[in-house]
């Protein structure tokens, strides 16, 4: 069986498990000559609750967030440009998750390469929050990427009576 990628979705937050994810995706794009497209997701905390009760929502500029975000993303497709593989990136506003998945189905990627710990540096029991989702929700395999710094913490059993 021969493996046919002409597509990778590599979602990243800027923290070094996504780049150490994007290295991966960036050898398989090398090794198929398939796309690269970089997506990050800028979730913005919404609390309708708040709003409810006549206490304004908070202000955040998604705008100015979003241009910052398209700058970083386009310095990393100078740094990583290939004349062996095309390389993009995008900027949405949304879910994570959700983003990815929609993404990954709508434009139908062949792969979908993600860093197991994002910026929210909390630990998890199984992988980032983020990932685990696009992993259980994704139309197409997923590799997860562990960054060799993250350091598995076995979880607490329950005491057995």
């Amino acid at each position: 069986m021969r493996l046919d990628i002409k597509k990778v979705l590599c979602p990243v937050d800027f923290s070094e498990s996504s780049d150490h994810a994007l290295q991966y995706a960036r050898a398989f794009s090398e090794a198929y000559g398939s796309r690269l497209v970089m997506l990050h997701v800028i979730e913005v905390p919404h609390m309708p609750s708040y709003s409810t009760f006549g206490i304004p929502e908070i202000y955040y500029p998604v705008e100015d967030i979003q241009k910052q975000c398209e700058e970083s993303l386009d310095e990393l497709v100078k740094k990583y440009s290939s004349e062996k593989y095309e390389i993009s990136g995008e900027v949405m506003v949304g879910t994570a998750f959700v983003e990815i998945v929609q993404k990954a189905k709508k434009e139908d990627f062949d792969l979908i390469v993600l860093g197991t710990h994002g910026r929210s540096g909390l630990k998890h029991i199984i992988i980032g929050s983020v990932a685990e989702k696009v992993v259980r929700k994704a139309p197409c395999p997923v590799l997860s990427v562990k960054h060799p710094e993250h350091e598995f913490v076995m979880p607490e059993s329950e005491p057995v009576d």
